[in-house]
């Protein structure tokens, strides 16, 4: 499913319950546009209910954001959480991380691990931009990155601010998405050193956007790998998506979370609004029942 049909799914609300919980969001820990304190004041302002902040292999975001929630005694459920970027036979996967202990050293030493590789692989990218007469900066990708992980959002967001593409989407169809000639194979590592790390943290599994693994037979097999639950509520899930995975959930006994997978809107166009896509408070109820029965 290509990021144009997502609008199609954005209003999808009509299935959900009551309740305004947002459990996929990104800030500028990881290739997010807002800090973590300005994601929560935009949840705080939109009136949700409860967020997750879910970077891609960081945990970085989470203390300044229960910070901020602590000082302004803000009244949010805040869920600490991770989205883990893994591969399996070529496949993209990322596994979703709930309630994890974010100061678990375990976990912590393998994202630094992966937060240097990714910036071993930006500055190969860079470079391969460069060569291809497109002259962006390591540093200033830094500091887009605002000092932490890089991703290749940042890389799209240098190209765009040098005027060499006019979207970030485009910079992605040009020039670094996977097969195009400055891409460069990131830091690999499959769906079950996820599923372990997040267990070892105490948190619960979900396989995230179930809908937009290429080969569908992949998500019975991470089911076998021990996955707890799926992210049934996405903006790109048709309403026929929606319902096939609910059956799922139903015939595994699978936990149901969804979100909007939110990264900013400042020049982000193929992303969706923060809220966009909720899940019900009795479906979070039974995620937080589970983690509870977990301890």
């Amino acid at each position: 499913m290509q990021h144009g049909d997502r609008h199609s799914a954005v209003d999808s609300k009509k299935f959900y319950t009551a309740g305004v919980y947002d459990l996929h969001t990104h800030s500028s820990a990881s290739d997010g546009v807002l800090t973590p304190a300005q994601l929560v004041i935009k949840a705080t302002k939109l009136k949700l209910t409860g967020l997750a902040l879910s970077d891609h292999d960081t945990v970085d975001g989470i203390s300044p954001a229960v910070d901020y929630i602590n000082l302004h005694q803000l009244p949010l459920d805040f869920i600490p959480a991770i989205e883990m970027n893994t591969e399996l036979d070529t496949c993209e996967v990322h596994i979703l991380g709930y309630y994890i202990d974010y100061c678990n050293e375990k976990l912590k030493g393998h994202l630094r691990q992966i937060k240097e590789a990714r910036r071993e692989r930006a500055i190969k990218m860079v470079t391969r931009l460069r060569d291809m007469g497109m002259y962006i900066n390591m540093n200033r990708v830094q500091e887009i990155a605002m000092e932490d992980i890089i991703a290749r959002p940042h890389i799209a967001r240098a190209l765009l601010e040098k005027g060499y593409v006019s979207t970030e989407k485009e910079a992605f169809n040009k020039y670094i998405a996977q097969g195009k000639p400055a891409y460069v194979p990131r830091y690999k590592f499959e769906p079950q050193t996820a599923l372990n790390l997040i267990a070892d943290a105490g948190g619960v599994s979900v396989l995230a956007h179930p809908g937009l693994l290429k080969n569908q037979e992949m998500v019975n097999l991470l089911i076998e790998m021990g996955v707890e639950g799926l992210e049934v509520y996405y903006p790109e899930h048709s309403p026929s998506l929606i319902s096939k995975y609910l059956e799922l959930c139903a015939d595994k006994k699978l936990l149901i979370t969804g979100g909007s997978d939110y990264h900013g809107s400042e020049g982000v166009s193929h992303y969706s609004e923060l809220g966009s896509c909720v899940l019900s408070s009795e479906l979070l109820n039974q995620l937080k029942g589970h983690f509870n029965r977990k301890k």
